[in-house]
């Protein structure tokens, strides 16, 4: 199908009334829309004058104020008919257990205990006649609610969801398999919605309400988290959930799912090995903070790391690894700890090596000055694009620590500070891939010269089922810290850099 035949096939689809549970009435005055050509005729009517002829057919509906009726009903989306049910459950729940599920003291296995024996004395005695498996799911939808966060639960516990994005009470989007997919999960209302916004903020010590709309947390398995509520959220409280996974991704698991070969996995694993300073960029959702993880595993088990991170989410497997996590100000304004003074204090921790989650202000004039001083084979992630785009984003950050530096003298730094920066892609498939690896060779007049060693090759086309065929190619350039690499042990073969070769 042409990309004009999809375009007109979206079209008719938009064209047609969203089926709801009551339609509303037509104005008996109005005819029935005739089908849309395929092709405009050379007589009929401008795209203008339909338009201003359904504007005049229904004024109301393409108002500003009532753009939420233009929302097609969401499927399945009848009432929960166990509401009743699990509100009785839960009331007798908490009238039996009382304080004890308010008590310190109280382990959290013996706390599961105590409510699991007590909802199966609570369902015994309830008139409701139900089966079985009616029991076993009201059991857990209450012990979740209870003991977690409520219809979130049975999604956090899915392994092959990678995201959730709770958009109001009654509108839950996962990410499965790289692809967005509405949930049959939902909230009661928004103040349930809000209760599981505000217990997973209070575990980190931070809030959330009118005066702080906007919040970033992590949850204990270290999810990444953050909340919107009113008055920014206009439809409901918003809830995004990034998780990470129990056990952590391994380089065997970036190769077997395509994000990397073998080759290009040993040929990072060797910069790590050789203290390069490597960037890794990217776009928002693309998999940086993965492949940091993973790259980062190749740093020796007797070395000093010091990771410091907005949200704690880096699970390092060295033994010597201390975490540093920033903190936002309190409710009166004081109290904040940022990146950037995590990254100076760093400095005096005496670390091998220093690992920063992201840096996304005047952090990286810090960490380009560590990287310049003695602490070779430090790691970062960065959003953008390309990595161009990567080093301009970089100046631009530094010139925000608001130390008046010349254009010149930041490109100095970045030159003299990075040795790679790793492209990574989230592809329109949904799969997440390194798109290329690049070498910063130098500063030529007020130019960082870039070399790309590895590049994405997208001409393999796609599969049936969408998917791109192409990996990552050798341009035949070899890096010229090689012989940096080999003076230390470490080899590269010539091989590995043979351009036209796909590596296996």
């Amino acid at each position: 199908m042409s990309l004009a035949e999809r375009l007109d096939a979206i079209r008719r689809a938009q064209s047609e009334p969203a089926a709801g549970p009551e339609p509303a009435p037509e104005p008996a005055a109005a005819p029935a829309p005739a089908p849309a050509p395929a092709k405009p005729a050379a007589t009929g009517p401008t795209a203008s004058e339909t338009l201003r002829s359904a504007l005049q057919a229904n004024p109301v509906a393409h108002e500003p104020s009532s753009l939420s009726a233009l929302r097609p009903p969401l499927p399945g989306r009848g009432p929960d008919p166990f509401g009743a049910v699990k509100e009785s459950v839960h009331e007798a729940l908490l009238v039996q257990l009382g304080p004890t599920l308010y008590d310190p003291r109280l382990e959290q296995a013996e706390l599961e205990s105590r409510v699991r024996r007590t909802l199966q004395t609570v369902l015994e005695k309830e008139q409701t006649p139900l089966t079985a498996s009616e029991r076993s799911r009201i059991a857990q939808e209450v012990s979740d609610e209870i003991l977690g966060h409520g219809p979130l639960e049975t999604l956090l516990r899915d392994p092959d969801i990678s995201e959730i994005m709770v958009n109001g009470a009654d509108c839950i989007y996962v990410e499965r398999a790289g692809r967005l997919v509405l949930s049959d999960r939902r909230f009661v209302d928004e103040a349930h919605l809000r209760r599981v916004i505000d217990r997973i903020v209070a575990r980190v010590g931070r809030r959330v309400d009118e005066g702080s709309p906007l919040v970033d947390a992590r949850l204990p398995d270290g999810s990444r988290v953050n909340a919107v509520v009113s008055p920014i959220a206009l439809d409901g409280s918003m809830l995004t959930i990034r998780k990470f996974a129990t056990d952590p991704f391994t380089d065997a698991d970036l190769v077997a799912f395509g994000t990397f070969t073998p080759e290009v996995r040993d040929f990072l694993a060797a910069c790590v090995l050789g203290r390069r300073n490597i960037v890794i960029s990217g776009g928002t959702g693309s998999g940086k903070t993965t492949l940091l993880n993973v790259i980062s595993s190749f740093i020796p088990d007797d070395e000093r790391i010091v990771t410091i991170e907005d949200a704690a989410e880096l699970q390092l497997r060295q033994h010597h690894v201390l975490r540093l996590e920033s903190r936002p100000a309190n409710i009166e304004g004081r109290g904040q700890i940022s990146i950037r003074e995590l990254v100076k204090n760093s400095l005096r921790m005496r670390p091998d090596r220093i690992v920063v989650g992201e840096v996304r202000d005047g952090a990286a004039l810090d960490m380009l000055q560590a990287m310049n001083t003695g602490h070779d084979g430090s790691l970062t992630t960065v959003h953008a694009n390309t990595p161009r785009d990567s080093l301009s984003r970089l100046e631009t950050m530094v010139l925000m620590a608001g130390i008046d530096l010349p254009v010149r003298a930041i490109r100095d730094q970045v030159a003299g500070a990075l040795d790679l920066v790793i492209q990574q892609a989230r592809l329109k498939d949904g799969t997440r891939k390194i798109t290329a690896i690049s070498e910063v060779v130098g500063i030529e007049g007020d130019v960082i010269t870039l070399q790309d060693l590895f590049t994405f090759d997208y001409s393999a086309g796609r599969d049936e089922n969408g998917r791109f065929l192409g990996r990552l190619k050798p341009t035949g350039l070899r890096p010229s810290f090689a012989q940096d690499l080999a003076d230390l042990g470490i080899v590269l073969p010539t091989t590995l850099f043979s351009r036209g070769r796909v590596p296996a």
